[in-house]
């Protein structure tokens, strides 16, 4: 497998699961603003699309989308899912809430000019976070052990740090319990970010 990523996009989840699953797979980097991959390829001829993150399975077929693929991870490596009868379905509705209501909310943070967005943007996030802070059972989204929504809620976790986006307690107590995994240091460090927390470097959305 070859992962598509861009430093500190949500492509992250993606590189996170990857490695928490001790899969083999290759990785390389995106300028999203040349659409030219570390190697010099054109991406666009790999996703037409032009974002990450895309998987390239072994038999060469081609993921893009998060949800897609961080479901697909989870149904390859059960470690990184729900158990249950209804595990995938509230994993697939965790999946889609954090991508539609909390990472969509962030494009007026990344790219608007207009200060007035940008702060509801924020009020808007940190109403979704509080939700997802009441939905904890335990230490993750799902229990004792994280699934691939929360590897995806970090990343989110992480653009609230960097924007002073209002994040309750123990949303904040999570994000600092995962940026200490090993596999969550290991994608970072290949990313060329800072691991400890509230140091991220600087990257493209």
């Amino acid at each position: 497998m070859k992962l598509y990523y861009s430093p500190l996009a949500c492509s992250l989840a993606d590189h996170i699961s990857l490695v928490e699953a001790e899969a083999p797979f290759e990785r390389e980097s995106v300028d999203l603003k040349t659409k030219r991959t570390a190697s010099g390829t054109d991406y666009r001829g790999i996703t037409p699309k032009g974002y990450v993150p895309a998987l390239v399975l072994d038999d060469g077929e081609i993921l893009t989308e998060n949800i897609a693929i961080l479901d697909w991870l989870a149904a390859k490596y059960p470690a990184l899912g729900v158990p249950g009868t209804l595990g995938r379905t509230r994993l697939l509705e965790a999946l889609a809430f954090i991508s539609t209501e909390v990472h969509g909310n962030f494009k007026p943070i990344w790219h608007a000019e207009n200060e007035v967005q940008k702060a509801r943007a924020r009020m808007t996030i940190s109403g979704f976070l509080d939700i997802l802070s009441e939905s904890l059972k335990g230490d993750y989204l799902f229990g004792a052990a994280p699934s691939v929504a929360d590897f995806y809620l970090f990343v989110m976790l992480l653009w609230a740090e960097r924007f002073d986006v209002s994040t309750p307690a123990p949303l904040i107590a999570m994000r600092q319990r995962i940026a200490r995994r090993p596999a969550v240091q290991t994608a970072m460090q290949h990313e060329g970010l800072v691991s400890a927390i509230g140091q991220q470097a600087d990257a493209a959305a």
